[in-house]
């Protein structure tokens, strides 16, 4: 009994295909598509020369069925960018010297995480270079990342950056007009990082000075509390950023400098500001403690070595989270202690200036924000103007029905 023939599902461009073969000789059938593409021999029995066929015939097909400009029948063979070759030339875009606009190797690393993703998924759907990738493509991919459970900030950003990385090539003439991406994407509004308490933050550091092997990450925490530091910025910290006599910090960014960093790279800040916030007495007391290391960082990881960000994250969720968890206990469905990051300090630091009236402008000088959302949200949240006017509000209490004189 002869075998059951077994056809292949190929999604092109503009068509899905079912690749088969008769007598040995590949077949592209594309009857069951909306628009019927018709069956064609694709003349060859060699499958990699196949599906290069079938891109040729998925075009030829939908410019004459009228899906598809005729132009792209006569573009340039600069046009046909594959993808990783398209990737390299927006990696060395992006990494450029800082003084023409190029951006951190931590940013690059964000926009590899995208195209690690993407690239393989364009390649699942028959396509092999950048020309070939539209707007409903895009839209497929945002559809399978809401499918995975990303977050809608997530989608955003992956969206964004395939699409700067494609008008890129555009502008700099490696892909047509035609290729160029339109496709609005609402930006994300509001935060879901859960913002630590007063109270959460005492537990945390009483838990970690209780044992001696985590005395190191109560220091982190205590300064990441008392200056709203991001992780990275803690880390590359140094005795010469601080005047502990007259209590500053003065947090530079080294990208402009004229001197060159002989024993390491320069420190750049996400803002490529300088900025300057005062130590706090809690804070003091702490760095007062320190032992002074020769590499010259005034915070070590729990073996004396390069502060972790990796290192940190997970030991907070191990040791400090997990078996505080109990005693700070979320309702169900509800972001709460148990989901807060290292980034939930910065929140927190914020969130505590914002409730004792420390000025809105300087709190963003002491983050390293021209403008943020974030700092706003806290300072909505307490306002306390707003509230004055809410509590000479009687929306439900007693009302006084006490007969007007004529």
């Amino acid at each position: 009994m002869p075998k059951k023939r077994k056809n292949e599902i190929v999604t092109s461009q503009f068509f899905t295909w079912k690749l088969c073969q008769r007598d040995g000789v590949y077949q592209a059938d594309g009857r069951t598509n909306p628009v019927s593409a018709g069956r064609h021999s694709l003349g060859t029995k060699s499958r990699e020369e196949a599906v290069r066929k079938l891109r040729n015939l998925d075009l030829l097909r939908a410019v004459e069925l009228g899906l598809a400009n005729p132009s792209l029948l006569q573009q340039p063979h600069t046009n046909q960018m594959g993808f990783d070759e398209g990737v390299a030339v927006y990696r060395a875009h992006v990494e450029r010297p800082a003084v023409t606009g190029g951006a951190s190797p931590q940013t690059w690393a964000r926009y590899r995480a995208v195209f690690d993703k993407a690239v393989p998924f364009f390649e699942k759907r028959g396509l092999a270079s950048w020309h070939q990738v539209t707007r409903k493509h895009l839209e497929e991919y945002a559809a399978w990342l809401d499918g995975e459970h990303y977050a809608y900030r997530t989608q955003f950003i992956e969206l964004t950056t395939i699409k700067q990385a494609m008008n890129y090539l555009v502008d700099a003439g490696h892909l047509s007009a035609e290729c160029r991406i339109k496709l609005p994407l609402p930006k994300p509004t509001g935060t879901d990082t859960y913002c630590w308490s007063p109270a959460e933050v005492s537990s945390m550091i009483r838990g970690c000075h209780a044992r001696t092997d985590l005395d190191w990450l109560g220091h982190i925490l205590t300064a990441l509390a008392c200056t709203g530091m991001r992780i990275s910025e803690l880390a590359s910290l140094r005795w010469s950023d601080l005047d502990l006599p007259a209590k500053v910090i003065s947090l530079k960014d080294e990208t402009s400098s004229r001197r060159r960093m002989v024993h390491r790279k320069p420190r750049q800040t996400k803002s490529r500001r300088t900025r300057c916030l005062p130590i706090h007495d809690d804070l003091l007391g702490v760095l007062r403690q320190l032992p002074r290391v020769d590499d010259g960082l005034v915070f070590h990881g729990p073996r004396g070595g390069v502060l972790s960000a990796d290192i940190t994250r997970r030991t907070l969720i191990r040791d400090v989270l997990a078996p505080l968890k109990t005693s700070f206990p979320a309702a169900e469905g509800d972001i709460g202690f148990a989901d807060g990051r290292l980034h939930s300090f910065r929140h927190y630091f914020c969130s505590l200036c914002a409730n004792q009236n420390v000025p809105e402008q300087m709190v963003m000088e002491w983050l390293g924000h021209q403008e943020s959302k974030m700092v706003r949200h806290y300072y909505h949240a307490h306002n306390e103007e707003a509230q004055k006017h809410m509590k000479r509000i009687n929306f439900t209490g007693d009302v006084d029905e006490t007969p007007h004189a004529p």
